[in-house]
């Protein structure tokens, strides 16, 4: 349906999916228009290729020749720049929409699940990169040597993306496989519980028809899906790629690999944690399922050094390490502490974690405290709020430390009003050879960058 469009205007196309969707209608001879709350390294990356990026949000902003707006999932109906579209005829679409529209076009390879999604998405891309098929790739992250970073736009037949849960996104794909990662309880400011969440993902499942699921058969809630061509992958003996022997040593993990009982050789990353390892067997499973070898695989994986906010090493500061990560779930905090104590064994563990959203934090009060309970020494500033969504301010951050206080009364937690404390707390308490690590998937990397 986009060949028709030629002036296409996205509100929200500062985030890290909308900007790639500005940068994909930018490749394909469109006009891109778009604004966002502020202006950042991503809108002047959009400028920089030709976009109009206005800060703040405006109806003057939407003009007569706009063909289509885009609205990412955090813009309300009520939002100025909608109602303008809305008078003036314009046709609407969610970015969620947008990318099902682009799926119809390719055989696509939907990446889904809670965790693991961007890192599982960029290694599958960057495998059939490897392989010659020269795929499209769209990333909610950043890949070092896409040359658009979030973005990869290729001549091939298939599309790798991520389907992402939140609003029940994923639906609007049209996937010719899925890889699905995980499933758990997360934005249950959308879902009632846990089991509304895994029949969504059925109804998705259901929606590859005689395509197929690649799925991990270590999770629990995965495992209740029912598939009709379904291709297991895990760390366990029943699934039908999996990797045994996983070691660790010198800044590398490496692991065998099996298909059935056939030994088909040793995957090494330079990214640390079980949860990669996984994220690598999966991407692995799925390409060779559209015919990669394994040595491409292989080849591939390891020279992969991790994408944008994930794991991301930044450099030194006060003689401390610092990574930047983008965790804010309480499983993703626990495999970031695993992957941290693997690399960096007997090494202070220092976190500075924003907690996202009030609705998940209220909900996963308890879990994100015994989560952060595990470093040595924490800061929690004031918990993000997403722009342009309603949230109720039931629950503060200072609740989070006081748990994680009864629940490890011998270390220390710290409560952050904003940066700018956040930072005097690190400065106060910071040691040579700490492991600093900044976490949230709101804007506290800005805080992790300005210390290096």
């Amino acid at each position: 349906m986009f060949d028709s469009i030629n002036n296409v205007h996205l509100v929200g196309i500062g985030g890290i999916g909308m900007s790639a969707l500005a940068k994909w209608f930018l490749t394909q001879g469109k006009h891109v228009s778009g604004s966002d709350f502020v202006l950042s390294a991503i809108t002047q990356e959009l400028m920089d290729r030709g976009a109009h990026v206005s800060e703040g949000q405006g109806e003057d902003h939407v003009s007569e020749d706009v063909d289509l707006l885009v609205y990412s999932s955090a813009v309300p109906e009520e939002n100025v720049e909608r109602l303008k579209a809305r008078a003036l005829g314009i046709p609407e679409m969610t970015y969620a929409q947008a990318l099902g529209e682009i799926s119809k076009q390719y055989k696509t390879l939907a990446v889904s699940g809670t965790h693991g999604k961007s890192t599982t998405t960029a290694m599958l891309g960057l495998i059939l990169e490897a392989a010659d098929l020269d795929p499209t790739v769209i990333v909610g992250s950043r890949v070092p040597t896409f040359v658009e970073k979030n973005l990869r736009v290729g001549k091939g037949k298939y599309f790798v993306v991520e389907g992402c849960e939140y609003r029940a996104n994923m639906l609007s794909l049209h996937p010719a496989m899925i890889v699905l990662t995980n499933i758990e309880e997360d934005h249950l400011d959308y879902y009632r519980d846990l089991d509304h969440i895994r029949e969504t993902f059925q109804t998705f499942v259901d929606q590859v028809g005689e395509g197929m699921v690649v799925w991990n058969a270590d999770d629990q809630e995965s495992k209740k899906l029912i598939m009709a061509h379904g291709v297991s992958y895990g760390f366990g003996d029943g699934a039908k790629y999996k990797v045994r022997n996983r070691q660790t040593d010198q800044g590398i993990q490496k692991a065998e690999v099996w298909k059935g009982e056939q030994k088909l050789g040793e995957i090494r990353l330079r990214i640390p944690g079980a949860h990669n390892m996984a994220n690598a067997l999966a991407a692995t499973a799925a390409a060779m399922e559209v015919g990669v070898s394994f040595d491409v695989c292989v080849r591939t994986l390891v020279d992969f050094r991790g994408i944008w906010r994930r794991f991301e090493i930044l450099g030194t500061w006060r003689e401390a390490m610092v990574i930047s990560d983008y965790g804010h779930h309480p499983t993703e905090i626990k495999a970031t502490l695993q992957a941290a104590h693997e690399f960096y064994p007997g090494r202070r563990l220092v976190l500075c974690f924003q907690p996202h959203q009030h609705a998940r934090t209220r909900a996963l009060k308890k879990e994100l405290a015994q989560a952060i309970s595990g470093f040595d020494f924490v800061i929690v500033p004031e918990i993000y709020e997403v722009a342009g969504r309603t949230e109720s301010e039931t629950v503060s951050s200072k609740d989070l430390v006081k748990l994680a206080q009864k629940i490890a009364p011998k270390k220390k937690f710290l409560f952050a009003q904003d940066f700018v404390e956040a930072r005097r707390l690190l400065e106060a308490n910071i040691q040579k050879d700490d492991i600093v690590i900044i976490q949230g998937a709101g804007d506290i990397d800005d805080l992790a960058r300005s210390l290096v």
